[in-house]
Formats: structure tokens, sequence, C-alpha cells
């Protein structure tokens, strides 16, 4: 049991009580969507906010009106992750504060780049839920089979990919160097994108077969809101690079 999610590993569900209620794949997919609509709730709220403000006191201060959304999503969310990483029992609890604190932190995200490519983020919505139910299909008719070297080989892939972002972080934050074909616009950089996206599709995969061997294993009901949480983090890793990706090519 391995999957390249950070989130979703084996000792994950180690020690876990043999009694009582089990999680079931059903009931982690009905608490994933869930999640998903507070994450566009608070999304559509900060959103909302944005056009209210704007319309009074011009971009600037609707901007400066939503900034604090989205700073303090990103840091909330983070802290929520951990939180529920390591106690996965408070799942039921911390897992939808996290979807409600990242919806604010991507509703942010949204309004600047929908500002420089008008209906971008709609895009990225439709494009999002699309793959999750393309890949939940592939998975659960035995079309997409998840073997040893198939898991090895995203879980390696994605261990680069994250290296690689790492690198051009310590870079850009400490010197005027970038990874060029991270943030380029050319045939080099779409092409990056469309492969990033790839992967985290493929990283869905990981994620249901890890769940599907856990619940086989008689995980407690009570774990899949901690399913739910893991599959969130590997979909707003996709949202946000196929939002990478359209707007490299709107450029």
């Amino acid at each position: 049991m391995r999957s390249s999610n950070p989130v979703l590993q084996d000792k994950a569900f180690r020690g876990l009580p043999a009694t009582g209620e089990r999680m079931t794949m059903n009931g982690i997919i009905a608490r994933t969507g869930l999640l998903l609509v507070l994450a566009l709730i608070t999304g559509g709220w900060t959103w909302h906010h944005f056009v209210e403000v704007a319309q009074e006191g011009g971009l600037p201060a609707g901007m400066a009106a939503i900034s604090p959304y989205l700073w303090g999503g990103l840091i909330v969310g983070f802290v929520l992750a951990l939180v529920t990483s390591f106690a996965s029992r408070w799942a039921g609890l911390t897992a939808p504060l996290y979807a409600m604190a990242e919806g604010c932190a991507l509703g942010g995200i949204s309004v600047m780049l929908n500002l420089r490519y008008p209906g971008i983020v709609m895009q990225a919505v439709m494009l999002t839920a699309g793959v999750l139910a393309v890949m939940l299909l592939l998975y659960r008719s035995g079309i997409v089979k998840v073997t040893d070297r198939f898991r090895m080989g995203v879980v390696a892939a994605t261990g680069a990919i994250a290296l690689l972002y790492l690198v051009d972080i310590g870079l850009r934050a400490f010197t005027s160097i970038q990874i060029p074909f991270i943030h380029e616009t050319g045939a080099l950089g779409i092409g990056f994108s469309l492969l990033v996206v790839g992967l985290a599709a493929l990283n869905l995969v990981l994620d249901f077969d890890m769940i599907e061997r856990a619940t086989a294993q008689g995980a407690p009901k009570y774990m899949e809101w901690y399913g739910a949480f893991a599959l969130m983090v590997t979909l707003v890793w996709l949202y946000m690079e196929i939002l990478r990706l359209l707007s490299k090519a709107r450029r």
C-alpha cells in the first residue's frame, strides 16, 4: 500500500480499531462531494465579495479586500492539513474546515487569474470535475489497474516533479534564476503542464486504490472523512495545475 499523496500513506490506517461500522468507497465518494461543495461555497463567497468591493472602490480595493481570505485560507488550510494528517480521528471536523479554507484561497487565486483571462476559472472547474469523474470511472470499471510497476512509476514521477518545484521556488526566492519551462508559454512549457496535469490525474487512481485497499482491510467508518480529505488534497493540486495549463495556453 503506497501512494504519492503525502497524507494518504499506509501508516494512516495502521493500529485502527477492528470493531464497529466499516468505511466504504461510496461513503468516501459522498463525503468528497460534500467537501467539494463546501469549497465551492467559500470560493464563490470570496469571488462575490471581490465583485461587491470592486464595484464600489475599483479593482485595487477589491483585491485588497480578498487578500486576507486568500493568504488566510492558504495558511489555515496548511495547518488543518497537518492536524488531519496526524489526528485522523478529527477528520470529521478538520476535513470540512480544510475544504472551506482551501475554497477561500482558491477563490482568491481564481479571481486574479480570471481578471487576466476571462472565463478561465469555469473552464478549470469543469475540467477538474471531468477528470475526477473519468478517472473514477476508469478505475471502478477496471480499465486502469494499479500494478506495482504503475504505482512505483507514478510515485517516482510525482516525487521528481515535487523536487523540481522546490528547486524552482528556492531559485526564485534567493536568485533571479527560474526554471523556464515551468513558467514559459511555448510548446515546452505547455507540454510540461500537460504532463503534470496527467500525473495529477494518475495520482487520483493511486488514491482510489489506496482507499479501496484500506476499505478491504476493514478501516473504521470515521476514516471515510480522512479518505475524502486525502482526495481533496489531490484535487486542489489538479485544479491548480489545470489553471496553470490554461493560463499558459491563453498567453
